[in-house]
């Protein structure tokens, strides 16, 4: 059966959906700016893009697909992978906006940026538009990241297509990735409409050469045991200050630790009240003190602005930062102005993950085998991602390939870092990662409650006048939502 468009878009992509898509801010999603391509022609000779499966195809037989897939994402990361490792890539053009397959079908990459919410609106506006949209013009792959997957895979909305429509059984072809990013993918029944490339556990990433100055080692399994915990780093906090210099840049640096293990949904499902979870408050009032006892730089506030990437430079006293492997190649690395091997990496002081792009098939595609095979290249086949982790850096989502990344230093070492193998110390990270239960308004409240209280931790506002002005904000932009319930 050929998948058409004709589906009603549910009421609640109007009022939830929409009424989300508004200013993005934080890069949360592994990646970075939207970069220029350079790249034409270029040849995809990797790996068999096909992956077994398990469940009943898509049955496509007798009828034609169309000849133009249109991806939306927003930026060129998840271009880059197909073009690494779909074998049926033949070139793309020198913009970066069109990949040619070999049977002549084209890829068109329809690329807005994350910032002031312009992706989201832009793909917001196709979804409404998907049911009555010419073939050509229907979406047939969207990318979401984990701050807002949860509004995409939304059962109700019924975007994302369950993978099985598709022919994919992610109990047989999806069985090696790590499960929380699985979860992530699926809707409150626990059908799994998308899938990633990507598992994103974070680590501390230090100076080596502040390390050596204060605890005269920049050994990883020494600074590892100096920072295994909140009680353990506070102690070495002090350390650090001694000598004159910030643990971490920002209180911002931090949050994402907090927020990833909070024990119920921002939103629970069918409310519309924002429950703030008591670790929510922790990161504040941790934050606090932190900020008044020395440990980070005054001078930067919050992430993604100028102050921030400068405390990741060579004059910085800012003797590490928490990121993911994208954290370290589309964000650390280029803010570094000084010699390669200068940073290491080592265990944080709680597993945490920050970010993932999910890939989702989009109800109505008119291209469901081609859809099914680049899902299956980019996110199932071992060897494939095993390519990406070796040639891009990313942490790739299986967890068989992970494991031998980790004990490959050889293949896996990084200039950067010195010639240290990271995947040893990501790999255990993901492994005990539980992701924290997800709702539709989780970008918005994660992005408000920073924002808000960061004029608290400048001295702008009061405590009392905080948490009003998160109330004011997120109401602002979630009208539907009734009141904020703070811990006790």
């Amino acid at each position: 059966m050929k998948i058409k468009g004709g589906y009603e878009m549910k009421k609640r992509l109007v009022s939830v959906l929409l009424a989300a898509a508004v200013i993005a801010g934080t890069l949360a999603g592994c990646g970075s700016e939207p970069k220029q391509s350079s790249n034409a022609d270029t040849n995809a000779d990797a790996g068999n893009a096909e992956g077994a499966s398990n469940a009943e195809d898509v049955d496509t037989a007798g009828e034609e697909e169309g000849k133009i897939i249109n991806i939306y994402c927003w930026n060129n990361e998840f271009r880059e992978r197909v073009e690494l490792v779909y074998s049926e890539v033949k070139e793309t053009s020198a913009d970066g906006t069109v990949t040619t397959l070999n049977d002549g079908t084209e890829i068109h990459w329809i690329i807005n940026p994350n910032q002031d919410g312009v992706y989201q609106q832009k793909l917001d506006e196709a979804l409404l538009n998907q049911a009555n949209a010419a073939d050509d013009d229907k979406v047939d792959i969207f990318l979401s990241e984990t701050d807002y997957v949860n509004k995409y895979t939304d059962a109700e909305a019924d975007v994302a297509m369950p993978l099985t429509e598709l022919g994919i059984n992610p109990d047989t072809d999806l069985a090696d990735q790590y499960s929380f990013t699985k979860v992530t993918a699926s809707d409150m029944n626990g059908v799994q409409r998308g899938s990633t490339w990507q598992c994103c556990p974070g680590l501390l990433v230090y100076r080596r050469d502040i390390a050596k100055d204060v605890f005269g080692t920049d050994d990883p399994e020494e600074i590892g045991a100096k920072v295994k915990d909140w009680d353990t780093m506070k102690a070495t906090a002090e350390e650090l200050k001694a000598k004159g210099y910030y643990t971490f840049a920002s209180y911002a640096d931090t949050f994402r630790l907090y927020g990833n293990s909070i024990d119920a949904p921002w939103v629970a499902e069918g409310d519309t009240a924002i429950k703030v979870d008591q670790k929510i408050m922790n990161w504040v009032n941790d934050s606090k003190e932190w900020l008044d006892a020395g440990y980070f730089d005054p001078t930067v506030k919050g992430q993604w602005n100028a102050d921030w990437n400068q405390a990741m430079g060579s004059a910085s006293k800012v003797f590490a930062f928490l990121f993911p492997a994208w954290g370290i190649d589309f964000t650390l690395s280029p803010n570094w102005d000084g010699e390669s091997g200068a940073w290491a990496v080592t265990n944080p002081p709680q597993e945490y993950n920050w970010g993932g792009s999910y890939v989702h098939a989009c109800k109505g595609t008119d291209n469901p085998q081609h859809v099914k095979d680049i899902i299956l290249a980019v996110t199932a086949n071992k060897d494939n991602l095993l390519k990406i982790s070796k040639e891009k850096t990313d942490f790739t989502n299986t967890q068989s390939s992970m494991r031998e990344a980790a004990a490959d230093d050889a293949n896996f070492s990084s200039e950067f870092l010195g010639g240290q193998n990271p995947f040893k110390y990501f790999a255990p990270v993901a492994e005990n990662i539980v992701i924290a239960p997800l709702s539709a308004y989780d970008q918005g409240c994660v992005e408000l409650i920073q924002n808000t209280f960061g004029d608290y931790f400048q001295g702008n506002v009061d405590y009392d006048k905080a948490k009003a002005n998160f109330e004011t904000a997120i109401k602002e932009r979630y009208p539907e939502i009734s009141e904020v319930v703070w811990p006790d």
